[in-house]
């Protein structure tokens, strides 16, 4: 927003500008995950971007957990809550059992094919 006090330019008024003060809130992928197919694509577009990233996987699975709810799935694969947010956070580096519990949990499967 900029004020100007009184006068043109150039008359020797005095022009102040005042900012408008702008918050961000972080931007989260597990707010925007709101169905099953939501979900199923983002971690489909997760592993065709970087499917050799193990990072992003756990991080992808992580946000799928969290639109999900933690404590649920805490529950579903006998695992803590707490060790889940590490293991599937952008610095985790979950097991393959802990994937695959998740996975199921979450009602998702792997599957493969030639690449």
């Amino acid at each position: 927003m900029v004020q100007r006090t009184e006068g043109s330019p150039g008359s020797g008024a005095h022009h102040s500008r005042r900012r408008k003060k702008e918050t961000f809130s972080r931007w989260d992928a597990a707010d925007y995950l709101k169905s099953e197919a939501d979900m199923v694509a983002y971690l489909e577009a997760c592993l065709e971007e970087a499917p050799e990233d193990a990072a992003l996987l756990a991080k992808a699975l992580g946000d799928i957990a969290r639109a999900r709810g933690m404590v649920q799935l805490a529950k579903d694969t006998g695992l803590t809550r707490e060790g889940l947010y590490k293991a599937l956070s952008k610095d985790g580096n979950p097991r393959l059992g802990t994937v695959l519990k998740v996975m199921r949990a979450l009602g998702l499967k792997f599957t493969a094919q030639a690449a």
